[in-house]
């Protein structure tokens, strides 16, 4: 998958609001994420793509791109935040650990 940025993905628990059945087990996870800044969330939801690269420490390493990149660009910066939706709810928080 090409990619607009590489993320440190933390999948929420069930018991956290997150999804039922685990973290998604397809090679590539499409849902919809918005970004933070500021500590507050922006208003767009931009379709992101997640693919799974393996396990760190903290969660999962997760090549990122969006359907529309040049709407997601501007805001994929290194340590830059984005909460992984599923309709209204938040499954996982992403923090950016490499932009291209």
């Amino acid at each position: 998958m090409r990619c607009l940025a590489r993320a440190l993905v933390r999948w929420k628990s069930a018991e956290e609001g997150g999804r039922v059945s685990g973290p998604p087990t397809a090679p590539v996870y499409a849902a919809t994420a918005v970004f933070v800044e500021g500590g507050q969330r922006t208003a767009d939801h931009l379709s992101i793509l997640l693919q799974d690269l393996g396990g760190l420490e903290d969660g999962r390493l997760c090549a990122v791109d969006f359907l529309v990149r040049e709407l997601a660009a501007p805001h994929l910066v290194v340590g830059g935040e984005l909460l992984v939706m599923e309709g209204p709810k938040v499954v996982a928080t992403a923090r950016v650990i490499e932009a291209r």
